[in-house]
């Protein structure tokens, strides 16, 4: 309908390539667009991501899209949503597109076929066409199409060089000055493994000039490798591969840049990110793209997207139109954002897939009108609005062998669950329709291609947005079926170590705060200073010269230093693990008064409780005197009070004070400044976890999101979580003072409260600053995992935390070998870290004279392991407002008990307090699969004859639980036993059924044994799992009767399984609700 208000202009029509025959899937007609058939749970700002519905200065549409891939059914999805369009011509087209409002996909047009594609638009009025894939707009369709005056959306063959002819590309780049790796263009395979061979830089990736439908590119490790990719390039990619191109190796994170163009002027889309790897964590073989995010926000490095836009984007539109070729569609630059910069990988002439599934529903402005300013050359005079406050995220479902052969005609099932969860959307990339619909049964939808099924979710953080994705993915499946879980990490991380949430002083402690305090107590001090007295307050403790005190002594000086714990001693006391912190208590002074050189003598401890524990005190004292043992000074005495008035029942305070000596001047640390040199070294010293310092923030972490110090750790599976955050402060006396004593050292600096920067800064003479390099050295798993569960940032990680470092010496370079061997042989691991340059003048005196470099991709690196905590989940509450536990169930077949548990807990009557959100079964094709997906709870079929022993097939379960965030497992008709190892990693939260009263009649055929002893009653029995099977804990019980005369073996079965129903889930609310709780006998921390 044309808006009564509007210009005469012509009735345009819109053409993509892409769609297959509708098969018998009806057009749903002019509807408000959706996702799925449900709208979404929540909208950031009316119509931002499903269109608005409003006037157009357009005449009704009819319009034809040129593909049939996910890319083009993003763009009828989005089109589709357009009131100036009546209907969309897709050709070839999806099944998935034929599904859209307005879509009628045309199979026997030919892209190709340039005099059928203008034929086509001519006899239905079709006066503009938007050509998807790359291959037609290099054949010259957009040439075509534009001689027989109707618009094309994609640039003319000339401008489409720019990616199908990669050494055009490549010189363009150099002419106009666009950042690219170096390159050279051969056509002779030899004269290319020369150049290899000789290079003066890694040339490792060999591309094909021509279009190789994205496989002409192959990225070596080696040189060898690149040898053999020249071979199989030409020989394997025709015309494409005539002349191939040798390019040199950079390595950083890829970014999509793409923009909008109308040959003059150009609007940027929001900047995405492709994830070619086909596997996990950014391994295995590359891939035509996995999944994507946008926005990518921050962009990787230091670079800002004004930045890009203006070294890059518009130097390209701009060498276009120069060049006599303007470029008139999608512009797309694929950039490496390295260490000397962002460069051009590569420039394609269309949106990128699957880079078009994630940014076109952030597109706010009516996808024809942007597309129709583009081909009349207006695009300057239009504003292109985006959703700036949605985060999208696109997970591709690919089939099996993929990126290699592959098999296709698989049935796709889950397809109309996922239709109908909100936030939600599938794009079809590879899918056709059966053709056994002669009976008039609908078709059903099958797999037909590598990468078979975009699946996109929104959310308003982006943590939420890769949860839905990645959970409406499991919700879809076809045999061999598989896609990434990760799609988006990267950006996650950043994104977090950027902004973060979490920090020390939202914990309650602030840094800057402390500072302040000493320094106000500075003039407090040195009123009392006497002789002797040899420094200020503020460093690592203190000296004293006896002999200036007047006392008849010889050079040696006294240093004294004291501490305490902290709110470490908190998590000791909830865990009930007393022994360590009367170790840390020990190494936090010992350590600080080694930083002066010093050999520990004696120690003074001071105990304070509300009231006295004599088992509890007894064991700390113990971890005492082990400190003391290895710092080898004497534990002197100390002082325990008992104050009820000022502390609670079960807790205490402790504090240290530790005395040693040095033997002169010459021996003590830090060394006067003229013997400091710029290129001194830095010697880190691994830590041994957190040591005391940071735990208000850990506190702060556990508790907000809802974890317990008696669950397994993440970062130690072996432990758990309170016990793994309680290993002890590292003592490093014995194997520092040797190095100490042979004067190699000039500075140490305990890593305590103020991070690598504040302690660092502490021993530094003021003409120096320090530079370490984070990548140098192991950031422990507890820093990862603190950093994204607690969603902690980089800059309060380094201030916070040692990060894997609990000592810093410095050293001049020439004793670097010396020193690190000694320490290795006093059973040290030392690093060099850093090193030492001069103080820029502009730097204040404060730990700004630190830098620690690659800082960011080190910590991302350790927090990889723990993405799966990361994820945001929408936390569905009991009525009583507690967090329902997240319960996933492990099945074998008939699932019948399964229902039972998805029928109660859904009950709203009943309240309950879990929720199934997982089922696994170790066998496909079982009923119980059936039940699941008809309740809408995502499956995972792991199947035990996949994997080599019983225990690899657990660590399989217990990789799926754990990024499921599962709280409770329940085994219903599971028939596989257990490991050892995982019933120990599940300790308490394993749940499983017998059909008998436990513990008689253990073990198969239950029901059998019981009607053979002659009992009148058996029943069913609930248990916590133990490796010992059927003993574990007992739940909850329920007897039936047995008539051992009239009864059959079948008739138990019934009866039993009737019971089973009812007291399954009743014992499954029992746990979850915490009325009942497992009590390990084995932890001992009772």
């Amino acid at each position: 309908m044309e808006a009564p208000d509007s210009p005469s202009v012509p009735e345009p029509t819109l053409v993509l390539a892409g769609a297959v025959p509708r098969l018998g899937i009806q057009s749903k007609g002019d509807r408000e667009s959706e996702i799925g058939s449900a709208p979404f749970s929540y909208r950031v700002r009316a119509g931002t991501l499903l269109g608005t519905r409003r006037r157009s200065i357009f005449a009704m549409a009819q319009v034809l899209l040129i593909g049939g891939g996910g890319r083009e059914h993003a763009l009828a999805w989005k089109l589709a949503q357009s009131e100036a369009i009546s209907q969309i011509f897709v050709a070839p087209g999806n099944p998935g597109i034929a599904g859209e409002p307005k879509c009628v996909c045309v199979s026997d047009l030919i892209p190709s076929d340039h005099e059928g594609v203008v034929s086509f638009c001519k006899d239905r009025n079709v006066s503009l066409v938007i050509v998807g894939p790359e291959a037609p707009l290099a054949g010259g369709l957009a040439d075509a199409l534009i001689a027989a005056e109707i618009q094309c959306f994609g640039p003319r063959a000339a401008a489409a060089k720019i990616e199908s002819d990669k050494e055009f590309a490549k010189s363009f780049m150099n002419t106009n000055g666009i950042p690219t790796p170096n390159w050279q263009a051969f056509s002779d395979g030899a004269t290319a493994k020369e150049f290899i061979a000789l290079a003066p830089y890694d040339a490792l990736v060999v591309k094909a000039v021509g279009l190789a439908a994205g496989k002409g590119v192959i990225v070596a490790s080696t040189k060898e490798g690149a040898y053999e990719a020249v071979d199989e390039l030409m020989a394997n990619f025709g015309s494409a591969s005539d002349r191939i191109i040798v390019e040199e190796k950079m390595s950083g994170e890829e970014v999509s840049l793409m923009a909008f163009c109308d040959g003059e002027s150009y609007k940027l889309i929001p900047v995405s990110q492709d994830h070619k790897r086909l596997l996990d964590g950014d391994q295995g073989p590359n891939t035509g793209g996995m999944g994507a995010v946008a926005p990518v926000r921050p962009l990787p490095g230091s670079w800002t997207l004004e930045e890009l836009d203006e070294k890059i984007m518009k130097v390209a539109v701009e060498g276009m139109k120069k060049a006599g070729v303007p470029f008139v569609g999608v512009l797309y630059a694929g950039l490496m954002m390295t260490k000397k910069g962002p460069m051009v990988l590569e420039f394609n002439c269309r949106f990128g897939d699957p880079e078009a599934e994630v940014v076109l529903p952030l597109l706010e402005s009516d996808l024809l009108e942007v597309v129709k300013a583009c081909v009349d050359g207006k695009l300057g005079d239009m504003e292109v609005k985006w959703n700036t406050e949605t985060n999208v995220v696109g997970t591709v479902v690919i089939s099996e062998g993929y990126p290699g052969a592959f098999k296709s005609g698989h049935e796709i099932k889950g397809l109309e669950v996922a239709q109908k969860t909100p936030a939600l959307k599938v794009f079809h990339a590879g899918t056709r329709l059966s053709n056994d619909n002669s009976n008039g049964d609908e078709s059903r939808i099958l797999t037909n291609g590598g990468r078979v099924l975009c699946v996109v979710g929104y959310g308003t953080s982006l943590s939420l947005a890769m949860e839905k994705s990645t959970s409406g993915a499991m919700l879809l499946s076809f045999p061999g079926s598989n896609f990434r879980r990760d799609i988006g990490h990267r950006c996650l991380l950043r994104s977090i170590l950027v902004h973060g949430e979490l920090s020390y002083a939202g914990a309650g402690v602030s840094i800057e705060r402390s500072d302040a305090f000493v320094s106000s107590i500075v003039p407090l001090a040195e009123m009392t200073r006497n002789k002797g007295h040899m420094d200020s307050i503020g460093g690592f403790g203190c000296a004293f010269r006896l002999a200036d005190a007047g006392f008849a002594a010889d050079t040696s000086i006294l240093l004294a230093g004291a501490d305490g714990v902290g709110t470490k001693l908190l998590i000791a006391q909830e865990t009930n693990i007393h022994r360590t912190v009367g170790i840390d208590l020990v190494g936090m002074c010992v350590n600080d008064i080694l930083c002066h050189g010093a050999k520990p003598l004696l120690f003074l401890d001071y105990l304070a409780a509300g009231k006295l524990n004599l088992n509890v005190s007894k064991l700390v004292v113990e971890g005492i005197a082990e400190g003391c043992l290895m710092a080898g000074c004497c534990l002197a005495g100390g002082e325990t009070a008992e104050m009820p008035g000022l502390y609670r029942p079960g807790v205490y305070d402790l504090a240290g004070f530790a005395l040693g000596a040095v033997s002169s001047d010459e021996t003590r640390l830090p060394r006067s400044e003229d013997q400091f040199k710029v290129g001194d070294v830095l010697i880190g010293l691994p830590s041994r976890g957190l040591h005391s310092n940071g735990f208000s923030l850990v506190r702060d972490l556990v508790k907000a999101r809802g974890l317990s110090w008696n669950e397994v750790c993440p970062f130690d599976p072996g432990n758990s979580l309170g016990k793994a955050l309680l290993t002890p402060t590292k003592i490093y006396v014995k194997e520092v003072l040797p190095v100490i004593e042979r004067k190699m050292v000039k500075a140490a600096a305990h890593i305590t409260g103020g991070g690598i920067p504040g302690n660092v800064v502490r021993v530094l003479p003021d003409a120096f600053e320090a530079e370490l390099n984070a990548s140098a050295w192991t950031i422990s798993p507890v820093f990862g995992w603190v950093a994204a569960v607690g969603r902690v940032s980089a800059a309060e990680m380094l201030r916070t935390f040692n990060l894997g470092l609990g000592m810093v010496l410095v050293v001049a370079a020439h004793n670097q070998d010396e020193a690190t061997t000694i320490l290795r042989e006093r059973g040290g691991n030392p690093v060099v870290v850093g090193q030492l340059k001069l103080r820029e003048p502009s730097l204040p005196d404060s730990g700004q004279r630190v830098k620690v470099t690659n800082l960011i991709p080190s910590l991302e690196k350790a927090m990889k392991p723990f993405l799966p905590l990361v994820m945001t989940r929408q936390i569905p509450r009991a009525e009583d407002g507690r967090t329902k536990k997240r319960v996933a169930v492990l099945i074998s077949g008939t699932g019948t008990n399964l229902q039972a548990l998805i029928d109660d807990t859904r009950e709203p009557k009943h309240g309950r307090h879990s929720e199934i959100v997982l089922v696994i079964s170790n066998k496909s094709g079982v009923a119980g699969i059936t039940r699941a997906e008809e309740a809408g709870i995502p499956v995972e079929v792991v199947s035990h004859q996949d994997f080599k022993s019983r225990e690899e097939f657990d660590q399989e379960l217990h990789r799926i639980l754990s990024w499921w965030q599962i709280d409770l497992v329940v085994l219903a008709g599971f028939m596989r036993i257990l490991s050892p190892w995982f019933v120990q990693q599940w300790r308490g939260k394993v749940l499983n059924i017998h059909p008998s009263l436990l513990p008689a009649f253990k073990g198969l055929d239950a029901q059998k044994q019981a009607l053979g002893a002659g009992v009148r009653v058996s029943g069913a029995t609930v248990h916590f799992v133990d490796p010992e099977v059927d003993s574990g804990s007992i739940i909850a019980q329920e007897p039936v009767r047995i008539n051992p005369v009239e009864d059959s073996l079948d008739d138990v079965i019934e009866r039993i399984k009737g019971v089973e129903h009812v007291i399954f889930p009743q014992a499954l609310e029992l746990v979850a609700s915490g009325q009942v709780r497992f009590n390990d006998p084995a932890s001992g921390d009772d």
